[in-house]
């Protein structure tokens, strides 16, 4: 396997990784503007891009992932319940979904609460064994934080909702799998991110504090501590979601 992680503007972080040996990769929260280095490290990889994903539907940047996998001839893909929400076709993902990139199978976890349509990206190698090797989180889990839960309303419902994901999908890892957030310290999307791009589960359930709570005092305290929405949400939502 190889892999990449692009750190990208507003404090965001992309992904680029796959096999090799089958010539096979996948991309992941694609900023606009960004594509030109993906098709350049498929290139120098000699791959090609079979899936583009979008960890959910982004309110903070403009998203790259239709124009990337247009350019690339790959999936556009979103976990299925963002139909609800866009006014163009994709490929939908579900919740328990695998997805085979040559020796390199992602399972999709479903983990609404940042938003509905939030999911993971459980990651393993068959090359190295059946046991999974990383998550990309998007912006359900970051380093120190955990996602914002008010962006699409009804933040005391979503924060439970968030509280749920983590605790039944994300915490029930093992401790060594290790943790790719979407964004990093100075990110919109959460309160209290680290500048560490990179943690494991195991480091997260012992020292992020917004994983040591019940689930009640988990929502006031997430509640509590939502900043300013980003200024230029509605537009930015709005390009996201248009045909």
């Amino acid at each position: 396997m190889f892999f990449k992680q692009l750190a990208a503007r507003e404090a965001s972080l992309s992904y680029f990784f796959g096999c090799a040996g089958l010539g096979k990769a996948v991309a992941v929260d694609v900023l606009a503007g960004d594509e030109d280095w993906f098709i350049a490290q498929a290139q120098h990889a000699g791959v090609a891009i079979t899936h583009v994903i979008d960890t959910h539907v982004h309110a903070d940047h403009y998203s790259g992932g239709r124009a990337l996998a247009r350019r690339a001839s790959a999936h556009y893909c979103l976990h299925e319940s963002a139909r609800d929400i866009v006014a163009f076709d994709f490929e939908p993902l579900r919740d328990g979904q695998r997805l085979d990139v040559g020796n390199v199978k992602i399972e999709v976890l479903h983990t609404p609460g940042h938003t509905l349509d939030s999911m993971c990206l459980l990651v393993k190698d068959a090359r190295r064994g059946d046991a999974p090797w990383f998550v990309v989180t998007g912006d359900t889990l970051f380093v120190g934080a955990v996602g914002r839960p008010d962006l699409a309303g009804r933040e005391r419902d979503m924060a439970g909702l968030l509280w749920d994901s983590l605790h039944n999908k994300l915490l029930t890892l093992p401790n060594e799998v290790e943790v790719y957030p979407g964004h990093q310290a100075g990110s919109a999307c959460g309160a209290g991110l680290s500048g560490k791009p990179a943690s494991t589960i195991g480091f997260e359930r012992r020292w992020n504090s917004a994983l040591n709570m019940d689930r009640g005092s988990f929502v006031e305290q997430l509640v509590a501590s939502i900043g300013p929405r980003p200024s230029d949400m509605d537009a930015i939502v709005a390009a996201n979601t248009s045909a």
